[in-house]
Formats: structure tokens, sequence, C-alpha cells
């Protein structure tokens, strides 16, 4: 899927997180609630730093795109290195080690720890990344013509606001994980949720996604998971636009109601 598709669908992901964790009598305070979104439709841009052509490879100007290549020649030494023959030779490393559950989970772990034990400068620092790639996913027009510059204040202004909200008594930030020490230990959980929801969305379409890596398949290691061929659609087609988009609007905005206990 395309950008914008990525990050609806992991608001979506997180809001629905949030009326699953209000039934299970783990309510999310509204600022988790906020600020998750925020962070997990950022976080579901993040796998394609694989990608020199993708959205995150711009939105940090040359730092993104030094890392894309980066991560690029990365994922590529690790599909080479850790491939079956069932798996077809390749040139580069797009849709490989960044689009796994193992990824997933590094990169929520390491930002969770940044979190923690980085202080408030930690929070911000991942606050920062994700609204930046957030505001570039889901107001992609607008950011497509403004300057990154006015992006990154946007992002630096935002999550000093919302770091500055949730730190106060009540307001999440030791949420879920209640022992002294902890604050803030949630925030790995969207950005694991976007990234696997990334994963997923990337696996409808024609080329399939490798969620399941190192796990063999037959005589693939990189198995490129997904429905029935038919059932599958290309990136940035009608169906993604017309149809998953409404769909990723109207089930967030349900299961937001539903994480605020509005229907009782």
């Amino acid at each position: 899927m395309m950008g914008p598709a990525h990050a609806l669908s992991g608001a979506a992901a997180w809001l629905g997180a949030g009326a699953v964790a209000a039934g299970l009598g783990e309510p999310m305070p509204w600022p988790v609630l906020l600020v998750g979104a925020l962070i997990c439709a950022g976080a579901a841009l993040a796998p394609d730093l694989d990608h020199k052509a993708a959205t995150i490879s711009r939105a940090f100007g040359p730092v993104s795109r030094t890392l894309c290549e980066v991560i690029d020649k990365l994922s590529y030494a690790v599909y080479k290195s850790t491939r079956k023959p069932g798996d077809p030779k390749r040139s580069g490393g797009h849709r490989t080690l960044t689009h796994t559950w193992v990824w997933a989970v590094m990169i929520g772990a390491g930002a969770a720890a940044v979190a923690v034990y980085g202080g408030r400068w930690g929070v911000l620092a991942v606050l920062f990344v994700h609204v930046v790639l957030a505001v570039e996913g889901l107001l992609w027009r607008a950011a497509r013509v403004s300057s990154d510059i006015l992006v990154w204040l946007l992002g630096i202004t935002g999550a000093w606001m919302l770091a500055d909200v949730i730190d106060r008594p009540g307001n999440g930030s030791q949420w879920l994980f209640h022992e002294p020490g902890q604050q803030y230990l949630w925030i790995g959980l969207p950005i694991v949720l976007g990234a696997l929801v990334h994963c997923l969305g990337d696996a409808l379409t024609v080329s399939g996604c490798p969620v399941l890596w190192p796990i063999p398949i037959g005589r693939k290691r990189w198995y490129p998971l997904g429905p029935p061929k038919p059932m599958r659609f290309r990136a940035g087609s009608w169906v993604e636009i017309k149809v998953l988009t409404p769909v990723f609007m109207g089930v967030g905005g349900l299961c937001a109601l539903g994480a605020l206990d509005f229907f009782h």
C-alpha cells in the first residue's frame, strides 16, 4: 500500500486496540489513545525505510535518505545470507528484513527503551519522529507542498505539547505498566503494532509480504504471505483508495468511540 493508507490503517489499528483495552478493563486515558494513534500512524510508514522512494525517505531530508540506503543494503545482506533454495534471487532489500515481525518487535523494544531510560528527552525524540511521519502520511497533500522545516517545526511543537499533556498525573504515562520505573514503557506497543499493520497491508498487494521470517514455509524462508492472488491488488489502486481508505476511517472512528466508552 501507499503511505497515506499505511498511516491511516496504523491510526485505526491503535484506536481498535483502545476499544479492546477498554473491554478488557484497561481503558486508555484519552492522551494515550491520541498519542498512540499518532505514533502508530507514523510507525506504519517506518518499514519502508528500505525503499529510497518511500515517504519516510523524504521525511527527514539527507538523514533519512542516507538511512534508507544503509537499511536497504543491510536488508539485502540478511536476505542473501538466510534465503533458502525456494527464495528467488533479488537485487535489493525492499520488503525483506523491515517487513517482518522480528523487525517490528526490535524497533518497538528499542523505542520503549529510549522512552524509559531517556527520560523526557527520550520521549520527545520518539514523539518527534513519529509525529513527523504521521503528518507526512495522514496530511500528505499539505506536507508535499510545505517545506520540510515547517513539518519538522510542527513535529517538534506537537511532540512538546503531547509530552506535557501525557506527563500529567492520570493522563497515562504509566498506562498498562504500573510498576515504578515503567513510565512510557507502553510507547513500544503502537510502534510494534504500526509495523505489523504495515506488513499486513503489504500482504494484500500483488507482491505479498514475508512477515513470518525467519520461520520457513516449504522451500522458502522469505515466504510472501498474502491472500489468494485473485484477491490481491496493486499499491495505489482504486481498491486501496476507494474501498480500504474509507473502511479504515469508519472503523477507526467507531473504535475511538468504543475506547472512550461512548456507548455506555
